[in-house]
């Protein structure tokens, strides 16, 4: 199982190269507005790499409940179990 620290690391990867705009550096409070670029057609590529570098699929109550990168992260941790 991976830790909040391995994932977010993954998850700035993941941002950096869908928004394109430099390194993205987030934190679990990162949301959508402190990140330049994070837009809803990226954030629908966000959740679509999550999905396929994780191997799961989210519903859409779980995407709409997410707030901050926090959020994604214990989604993730959770459907890894």
């Amino acid at each position: 199982m991976k830790t909040q620290a391995e994932i977010i690391e993954e998850l700035n990867e993941i941002f950096t190269e869908v928004i394109d705009e430099g390194e993205v550096s987030l934190t679990a409070e990162t949301t959508a507005n402190d990140v330049d670029g994070w837009d809803s057609l990226n954030h629908i590529q966000i959740i679509y790499s999550v999905e396929k570098k994780y191997g799961f699929k989210f519903t859409l109550p779980e995407i709409q409940n997410l707030n901050n990168v926090g959020d994604l992260i214990n989604l993730i941790i959770e459907k890894s179990k």
